[in-house]
C-alpha cells in the first residue's frame, strides 16, 4: 500500500504539471481546465487500483458485494465533478453513467463465472466503446477538446478490477511496470515483429511519412501513454482474457491465437478512416498475431504491452 500511496502522489504531481502546460498551448480557459484536472485526478488512484495486489485486497476486504459498490461510486464520481464543473450536468447522462456502473462492477456478484457471462461482460464493454457512449455522456467543454478518454479509463479499470478482484482467476498478471526481463523481451519481441508490420502497412498503401520526426519529447510520453492505457487493456483483454480461453475451448493453441488476432484486427476497424477500415484492421491483426506469439512464448501479457507501445510510438513518431 506504501507503493500505491507514493504511485498516487507522484502522478498527482505529473498530472498538475502537464495539465497546466497543456491548458496553456491550447489557450484553455481556466474555469473550463479546473474541473478537467480535479475529474482526473480523481479518477486517477482509481485507475491505478486493479494493478496493485495490495490494493485489491484491501478493498475486497469487506467482500466482493462491497468492493462493488464501492467501485460503482468511484466509477460515477469523476463524470460528477466534470458535469458539474463545466455546466454539463444531465439527468440522462447521470442515468447512463449509473447504469453502466452497475451492471459492470455488480456482474461477477450476480453472476458466477463462466464462459457465457465472461464472454457477455467482454461484449457489454464492446458496445460501450463501439458505441462511442463516452463522446455523448462526455461532451467537450469547449470546441477540439476530448474528454470522453475520462469514459475510457474508468472502463478499463473497472473491467480490470472486476476481472483481478471480483471474479478472480483471471489468469493473467495485470501490473503497469514490467520486470527487467519483461522489457528485455518486449524489445526483443519488437525487433522480431517491426518487419511484417511495416511491410504490411506499406503493402496495404497505408504508408505516409511525416515532413519531420515528431518531437522526441513527445513520443516518449506517447510511448508511456500507450502502455498504460491502451496496450495494458488491450493486451488484457485480448492476450490476457480470451487467447487462453480461446486456446483451451478449442484445445488448440493455433486455433486461439489467429481467432484472437482477427478479433483484435476487427476491433480496429473503425480506426484512422471511415468504417469500416479492412486496412487498417489487416495492419492491426497482424500486429495482434505477433502479439499473441509474445504472449505464448513469455507467458505473461508485460513484454507484448511494451512491444505494442513501441509500435505505436514510432508509428506517431514517422507516419501521418
Amino acid at each position: 500500500m506504501n507503493q500505491f500511496r507514493r504511485v498516487v502522489g507522484i502522478g498527482w504531481v505529473l498530472l498538475i504539471a502537464v495539465a497546466a502546460v497543456y491548458a496553456r498551448m491550447k489557450s484553455v480557459p481556466v474555469a473550463v481546465a479546473l474541473p478537467l484536472v480535479v475529474a482526473f485526478l480523481v479518477e486517477f488512484p482509481f485507475y491505478l487500483l486493479p494493478g496493485f495486489a495490495a490494493a485489491r485486497e484491501v478493498l475486497l476486504s469487506g467482500g466482493k458485494a462491497k468492493a462493488a459498490a464501492f467501485l460503482s461510486v468511484s466509477a460515477v464520481a469523476p463524470w460528477l465533478v466534470y458535469a458539474v464543473g463545466t455546466r454539463h450536468f444531465n439527468l440522462p447522462a447521470l442515468a447512463v453513467m449509473c447504469c453502466i456502473a452497475i451492471v459492470l462492477c455488480f456482474w461477477y456478484v450476480a453472476f458466477p463465472a463462466g464462459a457465457a457471462a465472461d464472454l457477455i461482460y467482454l461484449g457489454l464493454f464492446a458496445v460501450i466503446v463501439l458505441a462511442k457512449v463516452f463522446a455523448k455522456v462526455f461532451p467537450a467543454p469547449i470546441p477540439k477538446l476530448d474528454v470522453s478518454v475520462l469514459g475510457h479509463v474508468m472502463l478499463i479499470r473497472v473491467l480490470a478490477f472486476s476481472f483481478m478482484a471480483i471474479r478472480g482467476n483471471a489468469g493473467a498478471d495485470y501490473r503497469f511496470w514490467p520486470a527487467k526481463r519483461e522489457w528485455l523481451l518486449g524489445l526483443q519481441w519488437f525487433a522480431i515483429l517491426m518487419p511484417a508490420v511495416v511491410a504490411a502497412y506499406w503493402g496495404l498503401g497505408l504508408m505516409t511519412l511525416r515532413a519531420h520526426p515528431l518531437n522526441i519529447f513527445l513520443v516518449i510520453g506517447t510511448f508511456f501513454g500507450i502502455l498504460w492505457v491502451t496496450a495494458i487493456s488491450e493486451e488484457f483483454i485480448f492476450r490476457g482474457l480470451l487467447q487462453p480461453w480461446l486456446e483451451r475451448w478449442t484445445s488448440s493453441p493455433v486455433i486461439g491465437l489467429i481467432v484472437t488476432a482477427l478479433l483484435f484486427g476487427s476491433v480496429h476497424l473503425g480506426f484512422h478512416g471511415p468504417f469500416p477500415n479492412w486496412r487498417f484492421s489487416t495492419v492491426a491483426a497482424v500486429l495482434g498475431l505477433f502479439l499473441g506469439m509474445a504472449r505464448r512464448k513469455t507467458g505473461g501479457i508485460q513484454a507484448g504491452m511494451v512491444a505494442h507501445a513501441l509500435v505505436v510510438a514510432v508509428w506517431k513518431m514517422f507516419l501521418v
